[in-house]
């Protein structure tokens, strides 16, 4: 007799029950006495209300050794499907800590690589939540042949769809990689954990002792490693910065950057923002804080910072100008005199060509005394992670403006969206000096016949003097300007008039690459 419709609706009712109790009440229970939400919480609190549908929920594992078979969860420890964030479609897996510590599986990395062939075939953006404690060892290589295929796709999706992982647990082992390849990376205050050994491993090994938030945690991989880009305090707060980075992000490299008010409804202003010109001091070995600069210049002082912890010394984020979303990288004179060394260089190459990927114009705001000096630097390959931002904005092809506000100096000046590595436009400040080096180093060696033999006021005298007749020459954009290296000489407060003007001026902007199969970044 064939079952009744009511009998039907009850299997499948218990069914889903089943799947949504995860690893059991109990460890659902334990899962909020330490603070954090279960994988399902997390989905439904990120994602737009009721938009979550999820796939594969009554996927159970198929193993059979070390008596493993005897445990099976629904869906085996991982929670994918598709929603909305903002509106937008989405593709997303939540691992569950309460099956396994989410270790993953055969069948349940088949489940993530089912959900990223989806969201690439359909232009999704894509999320990981991870929380796990890597490879499930009763599984044995099938769950490295896992991991294997989801890094593969990792690679196959870059530059196709916006890939974010937010690690909200732990994170070891073979799980580090796959976070590693996305676009971002978001980390919690002592909930979230990368290695690719943990500390008791360390010790076993290498006798050294060091607790795991000292070797992973948030604060580690946001400020020292590099390997994180976004840190919160709490899971909410991180959730709530995932949305505001969507504000910004093209589903896919063919979304258009502009809101959907498009340009026509963009009023250029009229009138700049006279505080803007009071920023920058009139001493130029004085610093200030580049970011007071940036909020004079965009919508609503809206700026979202990417990898704020890391390389102080250059800033990179997201903001809108005149209601275009654009891609912002700019020397911090407040932070090591904003000089180049090679953490600022690999976090801006970096962000440059996520932005080049999906068609983010690129703003750069330029003020870099050079490269910094050192033989920790030179021993640590300067010329190797400073050709890598070289290589970023030379090998991009989105819309480029570049305002020099102060100091360019050397090759830093060149690496900096310079016109000669095809920068499309580039301003600059009357203030701006543009130069091989300061005053200072450059009469030294100039005129160092000059001074050779004086000493006293009479040397002084001789010194201020050249440095004088150098800073007339140049410490200042019109030699530039008259070699066409500069398209225009602007005021600080026309700023955003311009930078709007451009915008424009750019928006259809192609470029022909070389007939290559791809370049050879200086990895």
């Amino acid at each position: 007799m064939e079952k009744s419709t009511i009998t039907l609706k009850e299997e499948l009712h218990k069914l889903n029950i089943l799947a949504e109790e995860g690893g059991g009440l109990d460890k659902l229970q334990k899962h909020h006495l330490q603070g954090k939400l279960t994988a399902r919480e997390r989905i439904h609190y990120l994602l737009d209300p009721f938009s979550f549908v999820e796939m594969d929920k009554f996927v159970k594992h198929q193993c059979h050794q070390f008596g493993i078979e005897k445990t099976q969860f629904l869906g085996d420890g991982v929670i994918t499907g598709t929603g909305l964030i903002n509106g937008r479609e989405v593709a997303i897996f939540s691992q569950d800590f309460t099956c396994w510590g989410g270790a993953l599986g055969h069948a349940h990395a088949k489940k993530i690589c089912k959900l990223m062939d989806l969201a690439v075939e359909n232009k999704l953006p894509i999320i990981g939540i991870n929380d796990s404690g890597g490879a499930r060892i009763q599984e044995g290589v099938e769950g490295l042949a896992g991991y294997a295929e989801i890094f593969h796709r990792n690679v196959q999706a870059s530059g196709v769809i916006p890939q974010i992982s937010l690690i909200l647990g732990p994170c070891a082992g073979g799980a580090v990689y796959s976070p590693a390849m996305t676009d971002f990376t978001f980390m919690v205050d002592k909930t979230s954990y990368m290695f690719v050994t943990g500390p008791e491993v360390i010790k076993t090994v290498t006798h050294e002792e060091i607790s795991k938030e000292d070797l992973g945690g948030a604060t580690v991989h946001n400020s020292k490693s590099g390997v994180a880009h976004f840190q919160s305090k709490n899971e909410k707060e991180c959730f709530d910065r995932l949305r505001e980075l969507f504000h910004f992000l093209p589903a896919n490299p063919n979304g258009n950057t502009l809101q959907k008010n498009d340009l026509n409804e963009v009023s250029l202003k009229t009138s700049g923002n006279s505080n803007i010109s009071s920023i920058i001091p009139e001493n130029s070995k004085k610093p200030y804080d580049m970011k007071e600069l940036l909020s004079a210049v965009i919508d609503s002082n809206h700026f979202l910072e990417v990898h704020e912890h890391f390389a102080k010394n250059i800033v990179v984020g997201f903001a809108k100008i005149q209601g275009v979303n654009v891609g912002i990288v700019a020397n911090q004179p407040n932070y090591l005199a904003g000089v180049l060394d090679i953490d600022a260089s690999v976090k801006a190459a970096r962000f440059v060509r996520f932005c080049d990927c999906f068609n983010i114009p690129i703003i750069t705001f330029v003020d870099v005394p050079g490269f910094l000096p050192g033989v920790q630097q030179e021993l640590g390959g300067i010329i190797r992670h400073g050709a890598k931002l070289l290589y970023a904005y030379s090998e991009a092809t989105v819309p480029l403006i570049t305002i020099i506000t102060r100091k360019a100096y050397g090759g830093a000046y060149d690496v900096m969206a310079s016109k000669h590595i095809k920068a499309d436009i580039n301003l600059a400040y009357p203030t701006a000096e543009i130069a091989v080096m300061g005053a200072e180093g450059a009469v030294n060696i100039i005129f160092k016949k000059d001074l050779e033999g004086l000493s006293g006021d009479a040397f002084l005298k001789k010194k201020a003097e050249l440095l004088n007749k150098y800073e007339n020459e140049f410490a200042n954009p019109y030699r530039a300007a008259e070699l066409g290296y500069i398209d225009e000489v602007i005021m600080p407060e026309d700023t955003q008039k311009r930078i709007s003007h451009y915008l424009h001026l750019l928006r259809n902007k192609q470029v022909k690459r070389p007939n290559r199969k791809h370049g050879n970044i200086p990895l």
